[in-house]
């Protein structure tokens, strides 16, 4: 992500939260005219100065604007490692697994809609085979009860069926493997340059190069000992077939 595109990634992600630039810098501790030279891809952002930015927008956009700004930090990326140790990921979520997903947030009806559209239009990025986008889940993600047995069953299917464009790599940590690190939560490496974590009551945004490093190194790590490819199909079909003989005798 260069100058120009993570200038543009901020201001998407700004507009987004509908607070106004000059609220913006004054909560960033920068100048309005500093912002707008980032914004318009003029100026570098300092590690700090994204941070400061995308720390404050992240904590109030909210469920179905988080999408928007989702949406538009993805348009701007080359590369997207995602690790997820607890749920689908969103990008290869099914219209009934996402409505299962976001009702915990006790949201309304008109919202909750409006935030699975905005889920399914962010996964037109899928099908973007300029962009590398790889994604490492363990297995109990598959095996989460979300949604009921031929739900699950679909959902299965949907992430192989992902699994075979070119552009996108979707690897599972079994649970029969042995581990050498500690899958603590999920996050997500856009580019080399910012992660996002996502905890119980706001996402956490991560800048420093050093830090960002960090994750770098737990991806691979997790990425090692992985299954891919074929054997990856493999396994995701064993346990849909195991949901669907479960829906055919319940």
């Amino acid at each position: 992500m260069n100058r120009a595109q993570l200038g543009a990634a901020l201001q998407a992600l700004r507009v987004a939260s509908g607070k106004e630039a000059k609220a913006v810098a004054r909560g960033a501790l920068m100048s309005p005219s500093k912002l707008s030279k980032i914004e318009n891809g003029k100026l570098a952002p300092s590690a700090t100065d994204v941070e400061a930015m995308a720390w404050r927008l992240l904590k109030r956009i909210g469920v179905h604007k988080g999408q928007q700004a989702a949406k538009a930090l993805e348009a701007q990326m080359y590369m997207l490692r995602l690790f997820q140790p607890a749920l689908v990921p969103g990008l290869l979520q099914t219209p009934e697994y996402i409505r299962a997903v976001l009702q915990r947030h006790n949201l309304s009806e008109d919202s909750l809609t409006r935030t699975i559209n905005g889920r399914l239009e962010r996964q037109a990025v899928l099908y973007d085979n300029t962009k590398s986008l790889r994604f490492i889940i363990t297995e109990p993600v598959l095996r989460w009860r979300i949604v009921p047995p031929q739900m699950m069953a679909a959902q299965l299917d949907r992430i192989a069926s992902i699994s075979r464009l070119p552009h996108v790599d979707i690897r599972i940590i079994p649970l029969g493997i042995h581990q050498y690190d500690i899958a603590n939560h999920a996050f997500v490496i856009r580019d080399d340059r910012m992660v996002t974590v996502e905890t119980v009551h706001a996402e956490v945004v991560v800048t420093d190069p050093r830090d960002v490093g960090h994750y770098i190194k737990k991806f691979d790590g997790f990425d090692r000992v992985a299954l891919s490819g074929n054997d990856v199909r493999g396994l995701i079909e064993g346990i849909r077939d195991e949901f669907l003989r479960e829906q055919e005798t319940g």
